[in-house]
């Protein structure tokens, strides 16, 4: 089995809702020398990119989703210590969470799990994180960036609530604030006044590498 085929099982493992081939998997991607980042993106991401579309298409509801992201979780609990961490001499400091009413938290896991391997300290929140709390914990954990996401488009708006509870404590410049999420796009960060939207957590990284120009 060479490196493609293999990417392409765990995804098909993932979309099955497999956790134990998904495991099995993964520890052979190990075995084989493949670098753990890569399988992340090119097995377990994809994975979840296919459950996703398969989400939106109704074709899976939110019990097959919760079982493909077991799955997924089996497979990062495997890969995620042999990461290869990020080396700063000063961390980034980043809070991330779900917005409030949002119970989904695929895509923030996979965000934070990229965030970690590129060696920044991540401060998780979870899902359903009053906005509140993110701007008393930003301000707690001396933080560089506040993350939100959502797959909602009703909880959007408290996206706002956030930026705008920064502006009226005058600390709104002591944050970067990056959005992502399914119904999320460059054209709302830009209409709520965040500093970044990302699609994907690859490029939720390299956003703050280059943001920050590590």
């Amino acid at each position: 089995m060479n490196k493609e085929e293999l990417f392409k099982n765990i995804s098909d493992a993932i979309v099955d809702m497999e956790e134990d081939i998904t495991r099995e998997l993964c520890e052979k991607s190990l075995e084989v020398g493949i670098p753990a980042y890569e399988t992340i993106n090119n097995g377990l991401i994809k994975g979840m990119d296919r459950v996703g579309k398969l989400y939106e298409e109704e074709e899976y509801f939110l019990p097959e989703v919760l079982i493909c992201s077991d799955a997924m979780n089996e497979g990062l609990g495997i890969l995620k210590p042999h990461l290869d961490r990020g080396i700063l001499d000063k961390p980034l400091k980043v809070v991330i969470g779900v917005i409030e009413g949002d119970t989904h938290d695929i895509g923030k896991n996979l965000v934070k799990v990229m965030m970690e391997a590129a060696g920044f300290t991540v401060y998780d929140l979870g899902r359903d994180v009053p906005v509140t709390r993110f701007v008393e914990e930003a301000e707690e954990k001396e933080a560089d960036i506040i993350c939100m996401s959502t797959l909602m488009t009703t909880t959007m708006p408290g996206m706002k609530t956030v930026i705008d509870n920064l502006k009226n404590r005058n600390i709104r410049e002591r944050f970067k604030v990056m959005i992502g999420g399914g119904p999320v796009s460059q054209k709302f960060a830009t209409e709520i006044g965040a500093d970044f939207y990302t699609v994907d957590a690859n490029e939720a990284v390299r956003k703050v590498k280059e943001v920050f120009v590590i």
